[in-house]
């Protein structure tokens, strides 16, 4: 069950023309003017009326498929990764992950460049896009990084690096921890380490540092739902969010910022629903919460590129679970938010080439 096969993306225009029925008859709710309790009426029907009457699905389609894809099965799962080798033969691999609500289409833009240097496979999630629904329990962030392991093996590198975003930030860092002898080294968006409630953690905290812990409780306090929902009850949401476009771009929307593109939103956004994963990708938040995490801290060389208004890692939490942090830094100006590979990608993927420039 090795096997690595060919494959091109080619929505049926049955699936297209279902999709523009349905968002003509959304049944947009109400809102109170003025408050701040969500995504906004205004921008839901902004995007709505975008994707039937503005947004080219094809256009899209075929920017994938300008990029060679395949599919392989792994531990009984299948997987879709986008695949383009190097001019130069002996140049090292990256394998790069993205998260939840994005997908591929985070990497589009980085591609090119990093292949100027790097073998690049950008593969979807388990149970997220081409790589179609999950089909049993167990897909955690170590089951996956270990399924990442497995793919690199089959493509024949003995080197490689593992970048990552979101999720992506959090796999990454376990596949250096489950393949240590081939992974060289790690990139990450954000270091997701939190204060463990030792007391001591808090002593002599810097004013930066409190402040990243404001932000912190902030967002937990005021954006955190979706958390809690994914890792409770992922199904009671997925019936929504698969049946109705325009709930799964509310759904979505409210960790896809105002200021991204609509393109990119609807990009997301159109390969969930077209793939019929937006109820399973949210699954992965439920297996996260029930896994046993490890408890010593990785040891492969591990670098951090933040972005302002973005999750701001704190060093002294990073270090206690990572124990080879060789590179720390917030990308310059103007670069910020989640999503750099998309918005930032010159400034991204000069400090991804640097970092494992340095590791050769």
């Amino acid at each position: 069950m090795t096997a690595i096969t060919p494959f091109r993306i080619e929505i049926p225009q049955a699936d297209l023309d279902d999709l523009q029925a349905r968002l003509a008859l959304t049944r947009f709710t109400d809102e109170i003017p003025g408050t701040d309790q969500g995504v906004s009426v205004e921008r839901v029907k902004r995007l709505v009326g975008y994707w039937r009457d503005g947004f080219d699905w094809r256009a899209q389609e075929a920017r994938l498929n300008a990029y060679p894809q395949f599919t392989t099965e792994i531990d009984g799962q299948d997987i879709h990764f986008i695949h383009v080798r190097s001019d130069n033969p002996d140049a090292m691999a990256l394998i790069l992950t993205h998260g939840w609500p994005g997908s591929i289409a985070e990497y589009l833009d980085a591609i090119e460049p990093l292949s100027r240097h790097f073998h690049v496979a950008v593969p979807s999630l388990p149970g997220y896009g081409f790589s179609g629904p999950t089909k049993e329990l167990g897909w955690n962030n170590l089951r996956i990084a270990r399924a990442w392991a497995e793919l690199m093996a089959r493509l024949g590198y003995e080197r490689y690096g593992a970048v990552g975003n979101d999720a992506g930030s959090m796999i990454s860092p376990e596949v250096g921890r489950v393949d240590p002898e081939h992974v060289v080294g790690v990139h990450v968006t954000q270091l997701f380490s939190f204060p463990s409630g030792d007391p001591a953690e808090f002593a002599e905290l810097s004013e930066e540092e409190q402040a990243g812990l404001a932000v912190l409780e902030w967002f937990w306090k005021e954006k955190g739902a979706f958390n809690v929902l994914h890792s409770q009850q992922p199904q009671t949401l997925a019936h929504a969010i698969a049946d109705s476009p325009a709930g799964l771009l509310g759904w979505l929307a409210q960790l896809l910022d105002d200021d991204l593109d609509d393109d990119f939103v609807l990009a997301n956004a159109a390969i969930y629903w077209f793939t019929g994963t937006a109820g399973s990708a949210i699954r992965l938040y439920w297996e996260n919460a029930r896994m046993e995490h490890p408890k010593e801290p990785t040891t492969v060389p591990t670098a951090l590129a933040m972005a302002e208004g973005d999750f701001q890692s704190m060093r002294r939490f990073a270090d206690r679970d990572h124990s080879n942090i060789v590179s720390w830094k917030t990308l310059p100006a103007p670069a910020r938010g989640h999503y750099t590979a998309h918005t930032a990608t010159e400034a991204l993927t000069s400090d991804v080439i640097a970092f494992f420039a340095g590791l050769r």
